[in-house]
């Protein structure tokens, strides 16, 4: 199954290298796209845990969903994952 999760806080490409690293290591995830200009994280997934997996491992990066509040931890954890994804290209 395909789906997509519109997320709050994503910037630039360091953000959306720190995505597709942190993501890339959720078993049953194929297929990720980040869409920086859309804010957006695409996704096939085989069960429902494994979208779940993504959606709390976004939050825990500081990219919560737009559903989720944007809290300044929220504000700050993104800050800190797009430094480390600019660091780390």
């Amino acid at each position: 199954m395909k789906t997509s999760i519109l997320v709050q806080n994503l910037k630039c490409g360091g953000c959306a290298h720190t995505i597709s690293t942190k993501l890339a290591t959720i078993e049953n995830i194929s297929n990720l796209q980040v869409n920086v200009e859309e804010s957006k994280v695409s996704f096939d997934y085989s069960n429902e845990e494994d979208a779940f997996k993504v959606k709390e491992t976004l939050k825990n990066l500081g990219y919560p969903s737009i559903e989720d509040s944007n809290s300044f931890s929220s504000k700050a954890k993104s800050f800190v994952s797009c430094a480390t994804g600019k660091l780390s290209k």
